[in-house]
C-alpha cells in the first residue's frame, strides 16, 4: 500500500521527477518527462506496479529526513539501537541522459540492507527484459531503456533487481539509475560523489539568488525550488503536477491527471517568480505561453502539453487500482477542450505584468494580444465552463465575467502605458459595460456577497481574487461581504472550499477537500479588506498544513486531517508564494502596479 500523500519527497532534474516515501521507496517516476508512461507506479496501486526501495534487512527504524539547505537534495536518515544510515537522493539536472542517483552513507555500527527494485513500464503493465551489463543491468521494454549501475553486486529475483549488503561508519554505497532509448546506445556512467556535489552547487546557487529577505524566506525559498523543480527546462512551461489520479476524495472520482500547463497559472507563476528575482525563468515561462497562443484565437485551449501539445485525450487505466482505491486512474485531461473565459484575463494579466516586472515590451506580442481580444469580444457574455472545470452544463460563472473585464481592462492599460496603435476606446466601452453586469446581476442583496453565477445563490472562493485583480478594491462593503460570506459558508477548521460540492451540482459525485490555494487567496483577500491580524494567523495556519519538507498537494480533508489531490501541487506553492508578498507589501502584488477604474 502507497504511503500517505504528506509522507513523499520530491526530487527531480527540471524535466521529470519522482516521489519518495520516507521510508526509502521511490513510488512514482515517468521517464523520460513529466507526462510520459510511469516506470514506477506503486502509488496508483500495488507494488507489483513498479518501485525501488533501500530498506534495512529487519527490525523496526526511526526515519528522519530533511533536504540539504537550499537544495533538492533530499536525505533520509534511519536510526536503530544497533546502527544508522543515510540514504541520499537526487537527480541531477538533466544533461543528455535522465539519472536517480542514490547512495547510502554508513553512521553507526554495521547494517545489513537490501535493494530492490522492480521496473515496470506503461504505468505498471510493462515487464522489461533485464540483462547483465559489467557493472549493473540492462532493462528494455519497446523503445524504452534503463540502466541501473551500482558499486555492489546486484541479481535477478521474482522479475525484481535486488542487492543485500552491509555498511559501516563512513562507507558508502551508490546506485545509479539512468534512462536513455533501446534503439540507442546505453547511457554513460557518471560519477557518484562527482554528480552529488555538482547538483548541489547549482541549486544552491539558484536558491541563492533569491533577492526576498523578510520574514518568510525559507518558505519562500522551499516553494521556489518545488516550482523550479517543475519547470520542464527545454521549454519554459510548468507542470501543474507531477502526478496523476490522486484523488481529491479518497476512494472518490474526482482523480484528474495534472501532469500539464495550465493558462490559467500564467499570472500567478510569473509574479511568484519575478517577485522572488527569477527573471529568466519568468521570460522563459511567457516564451512557453507565446507559443501555446500560436495559432488561431478560437482554437485557444486552457492547457497544454509540456511542449504546447494540444491533444490531451482523457482515458482510463483499468489495471491500476488507484491510490488507496480511487478509481478510475485517468490518463490525459478531456477538460482541455472547455471553455473557460477566465483564461484571456489571466493571459492579458500575464503580460501586462510581464511588461512592468521583467521589462517585456515588443508590438509582435500585443497584435497577439489584439487578436485574442477580438475573439473575446464575440463570447465573452456567453456561458462557460469555469475555473473549476465542473462537468456539469455550463454557467454565467461570475469569475470568468470578471477575468474578462480584466482582460480589456488590462489590453487598455497596456496601450495606453506603451502608446500602441489599438480600438481603445471600444475597448473601455466594453470593460465598462462588463463591469456594471456583474454588478447588477451577480451580487446578491439576500447574502451581501458576490454569488458564483448569474442567478444563483452559492458562493464561489474565486470570488476572493477580487479586490487581488483590482475589479472593486478591498475598501468596497461589497467585497467585504463576499469575504466574509466564504468565509461564513465556505471554510472548513479554518479552510476554504471552492465552492459547495456536496449538492453534486457540478455532473460529479459529491464531496472534495479543502482547496488549498484558495485558502491562501483567503489571506490575500482578508489584507485587502483590512484584517491583516486574521491574515497572518490564516497563513500561520496553512503553513502548518505543509509536511515536514515544506510540499503540499492541492487539497487538505479536514476530517481525514491529510493531504489529499496531486502532489506536489504549483498552484498551491504559487499561491503559498503570492500571499507570503501580499504580507510582507503594500497592496497586492498583482494589482498594485496599475489603477484600474472600479465601479
Amino acid at each position: 500500500m502507497a504511503a500517505r500523500i504528506e509522507d513523499y519527497a520530491l526530487i527531480g532534474d527540471c524535466e521529470t521527477a519522482a516521489l519518495v516515501d520516507r521510508n526509502g521507496s521511490i513510488d512514482w517516476l515517468c521517464w523520460p518527462d513529466f507526462s510520459s508512461d510511469a516506470c514506477f507506479a506503486a502509488l496508483l496501486g500495488k507494488e507489483e506496479n513498479g518501485y525501488w526501495r533501500i530498506t534495512p534487512a529487519n527490525g523496526k527504524w526511526k526515519t528522519t529526513r530533511r533536504y540539504r539547505p537550499h537544495t533538492l537534495i533530499l536525505e533520509t536518515t534511519f536510526e536503530h539501537a544497533d546502527g544508522s544510515f543515510r540514504l541520499i537522493d537526487f537527480m541531477p539536472i538533466r544533461q543528455r541522459n535522465s539519472h536517480i542517483v542514490r547512495i547510502v552513507e554508513g553512521i553507526r555500527g554495521k547494517i545489513s540492507l537490501r535493494m530492490e527494485m522492480a521496473l515496470r513500464f506503461d504505468y505498471g503493465r510493462t515487464v522489461p527484459w533485464v540483462t547483465h551489463i559489467k557493472d549493473g543491468i540492462r532493462a528494455i521494454a519497446g523503445p524504452n531503456l534503463a540502466v541501473l549501475r551500482a558499486s555492489v553486486a546486484m541479481h535477478g529475483e521474482n522479475l525484481k533487481t535486488v542487492a543485500d549488503f552491509t555498511v559501516r561508519r563512513g562507507d558508502r554505497v551508490s546506485f545509479s539509475l539512468a534512462y536513455g532509448y533501446s534503439y540507442k546506445p546505453n547511457p554513460r556512467k557518471i560519477d557518484v560523489e562527482q554528480t552529488l556535489n555538482g547538483c548541489e552547487q547549482r541549486w544552491r546557487h539558484w536558491a541563492h539568488r533569491l533577492k526576498y529577505k523578510g520574514k518568510y524566506r525559507d518558505v519562500i525559498e522551499r516553494s521556489l525550488i518545488t516550482l523550479r523543480a517543475m519547470i520542464y527546462r527545454p521549454t519554459g512551461g510548468i507542470v501543474a503536477a507531477i502526478t496523476t489520479s490522486l484523488p481529491e476524495s479518497i476512494g472518490g472520482v474526482r482523480n484528474w491527471d495534472y501532469r500539464y500547463c495550465w493558462l490559467r497559472d500564467s499570472t500567478f507563476t510569473l509574479l511568484a517568480l519575478a517577485n522572488g528575482g527569477y527573471f529568466d525563468e519568468a521570460a522563459a515561462w511567457q516564451d512557453w505561453l507565446l507559443r501555446a497562443l500560436a495559432g488561431s484565437p478560437e482554437q485557444v485551449q486552457i492547457m497544454y502539453g509540456l511542449k504546447g501539445e494540444r491533444q490531451l485525450l482523457e482515458w482510463e487505466i483499468g489495471w491500476l487500482s488507484g491510490y488507496e482505491n480511487s478509481q478510475p486512474v485517468r490518463i490525459g485531461n478531456a477538460a482541455a477542450a472547455q471553455v473557460q473565459l477566465d483564461i484571456y484575463g489571466e493571459m492579458l494579466d500575464c503580460f501586462f505584468h510581464a511588461q512592468h516586472s521583467i521589462g517585456r515590451r515588443t508590438k509582435d506580442e500585443f497584435r497577439v494580444l489584439i487578436l485574442l481580444l477580438e475573439h473575446l469580444e464575440t463570447i465573452w457574455h456567453q456561458p462557460d465552463d469555469g475555473i473549476w472545470e465542473t462537468r456539469g452544463r455550463p454557467q454565467q460563472f461570475t469569475y470568468s465575467k470578471m477575468m474578462a473585464w480584466v482582460a480589456f481592462d488590462r489590453a487598455v492599460l497596456l496601450a495606453e502605458q506603451l502608446h500602441y496603435e489599438a480600438p481603445v476606446a471600444k475597448w473601455k466601452t466594453i470593460r465598462d459595460k462588463i463591469h456594471s453586469q456583474v454588478c447588477a446581476q451577480a451580487f446578491s442583496e439576500k447574502k451581501n456577497s458576490f454569488v458564483r453565477a448569474y442567478g444563483s445563490d452559492q458562493l464561489d472562493a474565486a470570488l476572493l481574487l477580487m479586490p487581488i485583480v483590482g475589479f472593486l478594491p478591498g475598501s468596497d462593503p461589497r467585497v467585504k461581504g463576499t469575504v466574509e460570506a466564504i468565509e461564513r459558508d465556505l471554510m472548513a477548521a479554518g479552510l476554504v472550499k471552492r465552492y459547495e460540492t456536496s449538492r453534486g451540482n457540478d455532473g460529479l459525485p459529491a464531496g472534495e477537500g479543502a482547496f488549498l490555494a484558495c485558502s491562501f487567496w483567503m489571506v490575500s483577500a482578508l489584507k485587502a479588506i483590512g484584517r491583516v491580524k486574521d491574515a497572518r494567523k490564516l497563513f500561520a495556519r496553512l503553513l502548518a498544513l505543509r509536511n515536514d519538507l515544506g510540499l503540499l498537494s492541492e487539497e487538505y480533508d479536514v476530517k481525514r486531517r491529510r493531504l489529499v489531490g496531486n502532489f506536489p501541487q504549483a498552484f498551491s506553492n504559487i499561491a503559498l508564494v503570492t500571499a507570503a508578498f501580499d504580507l510582507e507589501s503594500g497592496p497586492s502584488v498583482r494589482s498594485r502596479a496599475h489603477r484600474s477604474s472600479h465601479r
